[in-house]
Formats: C-alpha cells, sequence, structure tokens
C-alpha cells in the first residue's frame, strides 16, 4: 500500500507544479503567450499523471474498482484545474473551424501541447528512475520500456478510439443543459466509463498529445499504425460528433444551429 501512495503523491507533485505555472501564467502573460503557456503546463499535467496511472494499472497494485476511483478523482482534478486549456489538438482544430483562433496560433498551441508531452515523457522516467517505490524499480530494471498497449486489432482500437472521442465531443456540446455544480462530475464519469469500457483494446486514450506521450514509445506496431489509431480516430470521432449534432441533426430536424455548448465543449474537452 505505500507503494501506491508514493503514486498519489507523484500525482500531486505533477498538478502542484503545473499549478504553480499556470498562476505565475495568470500574472505575468497576457494573450496567445497566456495561452500557450497554460495549454503547455495543462499538457503536461495531464500526461504525467497518465503516465503515473497507466504504470500503476499494469503493476496491479490497486484493485479494478479502487484504480477506477482514483482515474475519476485525478479527472476531476484535471477539470477543475486547467482553467479552459483544451490539452487536446483537436479542440485546438476545432476552435479554428468555430473562427475563434487563427491557423498561425493554433499551430503553435498544438505544438506546445506536444512539446508538454514529449517532456512529461521524460518527467515521469525521471520520476521513476528515483525508485521510490517497488512498482518504479521494476520498471526501471526494464529501461523503461512500454509494451503492445493493444488488446485487438488496429481497425478495432482506431474504432474504439473513434467512439470515444465521439461520446466526449456530444458531452462536451451538451453539458450547458447539466447544472454547474455537476458538470465537472458528469464529464469525468462519461471518461472513466469509456476508459472502464474500451481500456482493454485501445487503451482508451481518445487524444492524439496524450496518446503521442505514453503509447507511442511502445512495442508492438509501427508509428504509422499508431497514427492511425491515436491521431485519425480521435479526429474523426470529434468531427463526425460536430458534423451530426450542429449539420445533420438541425437538417432532419428543419431547426436552425445555435452552437449551443461551444463554450462548454472548449472548456471540458480535455482528455
Amino acid at each position: 500500500m505505500d507503494d501506491v501512495w508514493v503514486s498519489v503523491a507523484a500525482l500531486a507533485t505533477a498538478v502542484l507544479l503545473s499549478e504553480m505555472v499556470r498562476r505565475a501564467t495568470a500574472r505575468y502573460l497576457r494573450g496567445a503567450a497566456a495561452t500557450l503557456a497554460l495549454e503547455a503546463a495543462s499538457t503536461f499535467q495531464l500526461c504525467c499523471c497518465t503516465h503515473e496511472l497507466k504504470l500503476l494499472a499494469i503493476s496491479a497494485l490497486l484493485e479494478p474498482a479502487y484504480g477506477l476511483m482514483l482515474g475519476y478523482a485525478v479527472t476531476v482534478v484535471h477539470l477543475l484545474s486547467f482553467r479552459g486549456a483544451s490539452c487536446n489538438p483537436c479542440g485546438v482544430v476545432e476552435r479554428v473551424c468555430r473562427g475563434t483562433c487563427r491557423v498561425g496560433a493554433a499551430l503553435v498551441f498544438v505544438a506546445g501541447q506536444f512539446g508538454a508531452a514529449f517532456a512529461a515523457r521524460y518527467a515521469a522516467a525521471s520520476m521513476w528512475s528515483l525508485g521510490l517505490a517497488e512498482h518504479h524499480v521494476r520498471h526501471r530494471r526494464f529501461g523503461f520500456r512500454c509494451f503492445d498497449p493493444l488488446g485487438g486489432t488496429v481497425l478495432e482500437a482506431a474504432a474504439v478510439e473513434l467512439g470515444c472521442a465521439f461520446v466526449v465531443q456530444t458531452a462536451a456540446l451538451h453539458i450547458h443543459k447539466v447544472d454547474d455544480k455537476l458538470r465537472v462530475h458528469v464529464v469525468a464519469a462519461i471518461i472513466t466509463a469509456l476508459v472502464y469500457a474500451g481500456g482493454n483494446i485501445s487503451g482508451a486514450v481518445f487524444n492524439p498529445v496524450l496518446a503521442f506521450s505514453i503509447n507511442f514509445p511502445c512495442s508492438g506496431h509501427t508509428y504509422l499504425e499508431y497514427c492511425f489509431i491515436y491521431w485519425l480516430g480521435p479526429a474523426l470521432g470529434t468531427a463526425s460528433c460536430i458534423l451530426f449534432f450542429e449539420k445533420i441533426l438541425p437538417f432532419l430536424s428543419g431547426a436552425k444551429p445555435t452552437g449551443q455548448g461551444v463554450i462548454s465543449a472548449q472548456k471540458h474537452k480535455s482528455h
């Protein structure tokens, strides 16, 4: 059980360090620079925490139910602390399509997200190298190697990522209908349920930058296969959701698209 508390401490450290950057950003930066710093700090937090949660799950130190509870709690912390950062290239591209972000700025934001994801990969390895817990020592003994994350075929995994992204985007578009006090918990519960349902097939990442950090270094498949699963899958899932609810459904019902839920989508779509 002591090893579990070490992991919890590692999660808390990642959150606190990222929160320090976010507070400094709010105090000293403005405009695009502030947005870039916020995206980078929050993406770093997301990736660091997911690295630790993934290792904890692989080590089987917690019963599945307790693992899901911890994942849910960490997701709630993410949603409460990200301050509107998407931590997801799909969210940035959506803002470009809606005209709320310029292409040049979007490219910088996405680059910042991937840079933070890359840094998180090495930050996690540096923390594990300290050997503070037995599962960290075992992971270090194998050279921090990551093995095949898929429990199904490439097409099955891509379909899971697409479906998960569709569900999360649907929740983001309609979360404004939920009471303010419950929104974070509803989104966190949906994400946790998706991880439970699809985790054995693809890992249920449904975020290109997060997948780049935690799954792309893994053996078992080629880089292009991972791009197909973890980049194209979520992108198609997000795009098809927006197309369905904002174009197809209003067309079939004869209603005029209102764009409701856009702000909520940008605020909550972080996994």
